[in-house]
């Protein structure tokens, strides 16, 4: 049977990551449409989604809150239509405000929704509408702020990640000991000010090379820096292909969105997490803590991040037993995480009556 799916999503990576991952999944058996915001757009390749572009505006301000209400109604009539007129049977929203007119037409036209919460926090949008889902797609079924009363809708699944992630083992030796520093898709300044120095530090004594995201601005000051001071250096700012700047890593200095850290578990990175502290509920923090309990990651406060890392990274570096403890965990953790097991739940998942 070939249904079609829209899946809703928007916002920041964290959010489109996982719907273009579950697009890859669903777009061979099943027709597929994606609905994101202007801010998800540049995730998209349009030459390989069939796109479709819901707005949805923030609620946070309470000044223009009457004018938001409007502006949801508006999109959810649009959202309506949309629905109708592509024959819309499923539709998977990733989370977030901006999938919030399009569930809400679903309602109304009594289509088959499923959420995904890929954090280890549940998600308002997604809290809120657990009671009209089928499902709702884990990564665990130990979600925190978890409504009882709907256990039964979590499905567990294996983290989200794609394709060409299955295909690459890191198994590279090089002379240098190669750190990799990621901010997820809204960077990290902490990462840009707190850790140069430290690194040259480091350089003084240990033969390493550093791997850093950064802003588009700073990449010439960031890569001079480490250039004038004997640190080899590849400064980048977006990648498209990340999964070559993981494979050259034996560590990585990341957030924690769980999209990033699903991505370095497959690789078997052992990374060191900063959490956004400033993220909803702490969801960061929960999403590194979960690899923490399984001895795969090491944690760092932000605001113990300046005072901590390069003791850290010293202790890592000068004895690797833990390092390579960690990476063994991480192997583990992903000894039936495949492509085809996920694809096959995920089609399991829609196709049951």
């Amino acid at each position: 049977m070939i249904n079609k799916i829209l899946i809703s999503t928007g916002g920041s990576g964290g959010h489109v990551i996982p719907a273009i991952i579950l697009y890859e999944h669903l777009s061979k058996t099943n027709q597929l449409f994606i609905s994101t915001d202007k801010r998800g757009s540049k995730f998209l390749d349009k030459n390989t989604h069939k796109i479709e572009t819901i707005n949805t505006p923030k609620l946070n301000n309470i000044f223009l809150l009457p004018l938001n209400l409007f502006m949801i109604l508006s999109l959810t009539i649009k959202s309506f239509f949309l629905l109708k007129n592509k024959k819309i049977d499923i539709i998977f929203s990733t989370g977030g405000y901006m999938s919030l007119p399009l569930i809400l037409a679903a309602k109304i036209l009594n289509l088959k929704i499923y959420l995904l919460e890929p954090n280890l926090v549940l998600g308002r949008a997604n809290r809120f509408f657990l009671k009209s889902c089928e499902k709702i797609l884990c990564y665990t079924n130990q979600i925190k702020n978890f409504p009882k009363d709907f256990t039964n809708k979590i499905v567990t699944i294996n983290p989200l990640v794609r394709k060409n992630f299955y295909e690459t083992i890191n198994n590279d030796s090089t002379r240098k000991f190669n750190i990799l520093v990621i901010g997820g898709s809204q960077g990290a300044d902490i990462f840009d000010k707190g850790l140069k120095q430290k690194i040259v530090n480091l350089s003084k004594d240990f033969s390493i090379k550093i791997i850093q995201q950064t802003n588009e601005k700073n990449v010439s000051n960031l890569s001079n820096y480490y250039s004038e001071n004997n640190v080899e250096n590849i400064i980048f700012d977006f990648e498209k292909n990340l999964i070559n700047k993981i494979w050259e890593a034996d560590l990585c200095i990341t957030r924690a969105g769980a999209s990033s850290l699903a991505e370095l578990s497959i690789l078997q990175t052992p990374f060191i997490a900063i959490p956004l502290p400033t993220s909803k509920d702490n969801h960061q923090f929960e999403n590194a803590n979960f690899y923490k309990k399984k001895e795969c990651c090491w944690i760092i406060e932000q605001t113990f991040f300046d005072k901590e890392i390069e003791q850290v990274l010293r202790n890592i570096i000068q004895n690797k037993t833990d390092l390579m403890k960690k990476k063994e965990n991480l192997k583990k953790l992903n000894y039936q995480n495949t492509w085809i097991n996920v694809n096959q739940k995920l089609l399991n998942i829609i196709n049951e009556n």
